[in-house]
């Protein structure tokens, strides 16, 4: 009888190192999950090629007028924004997404430290040959993309930073969605936005939902504190993917966003 335990023992340890083993080779399938065919534009958007390999989405609302850089979520693509390029665009905002290595179209891999070269490509970019002023750019995140933005502003870019679902590091949202394995070991990509945010002194807005199901709320609130200068925008029964059709969401976002 204690053999047979023994041998169980041996085979659940066994099996869950094998689990283990699967989720560290393949996480960054499951952490960037993103589209590989470019869609198609709608509105006045246009898509601007950036040397060595990504592209932008760009939406020009005029001369002088205010640049929201947008750093998109997990499963989405620049594509897909065209949306809230509108939306800006309709309050005098211009509106520019960088999209990330591997994404449709993109060429390379996905990463941490890729994301963070192809972003920092796509500012240059933005603000060298497109002729943009830094001081017209604020720069915006929401889920995957705040990592993204929050690096870019730790890196001297951006007057303003705006946030949506966001989190601390990206180790502590794979740990609330698989308590049971040993996440914070496994993760290669941190995205440790909650250290970094001590050298971010400009303004900032994080807006996140009570009822969020892929982030936890906490880890919002969380990062708002490692800020100097953060206002937390508490979105009662927001869900992950929802805020953008609330308008007290927009409306917060475009007093932060247009100019005084």
């Amino acid at each position: 009888m204690k053999r047979l335990l023994i041998i169980a023992l041996a085979a659940v340890a066994v099996g869950y190192l094998a689990i283990c083993g699967l989720m560290f080779s393949k996480q960054r399938l499951i952490i960037f999950p993103g589209p590989t065919e470019r869609a198609g534009l709608a509105g006045k958007s246009v898509f601007v090629d950036v040397p060595q390999g990504t592209y932008l989405l760009w939406r020009d609302a005029g001369p002088g007028t205010p640049v929201v850089v947008h750093f998109h979520g997990n499963g989405e693509q620049v594509a897909y924004r065209t949306d809230l390029a509108e939306l800006f665009a309709a309050q005098g905002i211009s509106f520019a997404a960088i999209e990330y290595p591997g994404y449709a179209g993109a060429a390379g891999e996905p990463g941490e430290a890729s994301l963070f070269e192809a972003a920092t490509r796509g500012l240059e970019h933005l603000t060298g040959p497109m002729g943009v002023d830094r001081a017209r750019l604020v720069l915006s995140g929401q889920s995957l993309g705040t990592g993204v933005a929050v690096e870019m502003a730790r890196a001297g870019w951006g007057t303003r930073l705006l946030l949506l679902t966001p989190y601390t590091r990206l180790p502590d949202v794979g740990a609330a969605a698989f308590p049971w394995l040993p996440v914070r070991w496994l993760m290669r990509d941190r995205f440790d936005s909650v250290a970094r945010a001590k050298d971010v002194a400009m303004p900032v807005v994080i807006v996140h939902g009570t009822d969020d199901e892929v982030i936890p709320f906490r880890l919002g609130q969380e990062l708002s504190t490692a800020f100097a200068h953060a206002t937390f925008v508490e979105v009662p029964g927001g869900h992950h993917n929802d805020l953008w059709d609330r308008p007290e969401v927009v409306s917060a976002v475009l007093q932060f966003v247009k100019p005084r």
